[in-house]
């Protein structure tokens, strides 16, 4: 196995909601593995709440969240460590990152703060919320949203393309038409098409 590609599901959600996309680019990654594992903490934004989250958006504002995800960095990273360690992969050079929404954030996260020199990077539906200075890895990364996303604006990812393109790295932004907060057949080809040029060129 050359590359493994983790996912990263969003608030609420777990890994078994992304693993899908694995099967389904599959045959245009050969010799790729994919992973799906669930965020460390139970989501508790209501009583009955199920599912996980990577940081707690309770209460969530602005002002706060680049700090809750500051304090989510050492569960994150744990957790991506374990998965490595589970397909017997230690070089983050052979790890892509895919996530959506919440997972989105860490992903950005882990590349901008310079923790993660991974291979590539999808971000589906996100935001770049890390506080700066930056210390970007040299990680080419593409972002996909929808226009008609009621969770988190379009306009979010548009930011992200410029902050990241001044900061040095390799960001491309597709913003589809008619989407909401979700992952459709063509923002799936958009990722794979991305990873499959990133990792066998």
């Amino acid at each position: 196995m050359k590359h493994l590609v983790i996912f990263l599901h969003g608030v609420g959600s777990c890994g078994a909601d992304m693993i899908g996309l694995g099967r389904h680019w599959a045959e245009a990654l050969p010799d790729t593995g994919f992973a799906a594992p669930d965020g460390p903490d139970p989501f508790d934004m209501y009583a009955q709440a199920s599912g996980r989250q990577w940081f707690s958006v309770k209460g969530v504002t602005e002002d706060n969240r680049a700090q809750r995800l500051v304090e989510a960095r050492e569960a994150f990273d744990a957790t991506l460590h374990a998965v490595m360690a589970e397909r017997g992969i230690d070089d983050p050079a052979q790890v892509v990152l895919v996530g959506f929404s919440q997972g989105s954030i860490m992903a950005l996260d882990a590349v901008v703060s310079g923790r993660w020199p991974v291979a590539a990077v999808v971000a589906y539906s996100g935001r770049l919320s890390s506080p700066v200075p930056w210390t970007p890895a040299p990680t080419p990364i593409r972002l996909v949203h929808g226009d008609q996303d009621e969770v988190i604006p379009f306009a979010e990812t548009l930011e992200a393309a410029e902050r990241l393109t001044a900061a040095g790295v390799s960001a491309d932004a597709h913003i589809l038409k008619g989407l909401g907060h979700s992952i459709n057949a063509p923002g799936s080809r958009l990722g794979r098409d991305f990873l499959r040029l990133s990792l066998l060129s």
